[in-house]
């Protein structure tokens, strides 16, 4: 093997799982191994990963959970910045995109983007698909996923109360969101990703 440093940025392809195993900074997509970040290559073993230049940032990948802030909504979506994947914070932007039909499980024809998620907003989703260049396809489709924080326009931490709903503690406004239901956290088995 050779000494020198094989640097590889996102989308090239690394291997076939046949032949290496994902590590770090990688994903899988049909039968071979791409690279997620800007970085150089280690090999361990089977194993082959990317590490970036700020070292072992978690990558998002097809099941994680994230937590990320909203940066703009239309009719069709929510743009989310990633903050954390799983618990982890992430030392590099990613964006993640929740589309209309991935709000929720039920009653897809009758979600609105602008009454489920707001800009602000602290949301918890799960990674359904790999989008382009550090973008994801992310899902709030699940009891346990939504928003987990959001700000009244009178500055105060809104409480959820019901599952479509968050109020102002201060004013009693109600606003509408995709809430996550906080008792479906606790109800996750411990270790499961």
């Amino acid at each position: 093997m050779s000494t020198t440093t094989r640097i590889v940025v996102p989308g090239e392809r690394l291997g076939s799982t046949q032949q290496v195993k994902a590590g770090p900074g990688t994903y899988v997509r049909a039968g071979q191994v791409f690279s997620t970040i800007v970085g150089s290559v280690s090999e361990s073993g089977e194993r082959i990963g990317v590490q970036g230049k700020n070292g072992n940032s978690p990558v998002p990948a097809i099941g994680s959970i994230v937590t990320g802030r909203v940066k703009r909504i239309n009719s069709r979506m929510a743009v989310v910045s990633v903050l954390l994947v799983e618990s982890t914070p992430v030392n590099q932007e990613f964006e993640g995109v929740i589309r209309v039909d991935n709000v929720r499980a039920t009653e897809r024809d009758k979600v609105q983007i602008p009454s489920s998620f707001r800009p602000g907003d602290i949301v918890r989703a799960e990674v359904i698909s790999l989008g382009e260049a550090h973008s994801y396809i992310l899902s709030t489709a699940r009891n346990d996923l939504g928003v987990i924080y959001a700000q009244s326009p009178a500055g105060a931490t809104m409480i959820p109360i019901s599952w479509e709903e968050m109020q102002c503690p201060m004013t009693g406004a109600i606003e509408n969101r995709k809430v996550c239901q906080v008792g479906e956290l606790t109800a996750e088995p411990a270790g499961d990703q």
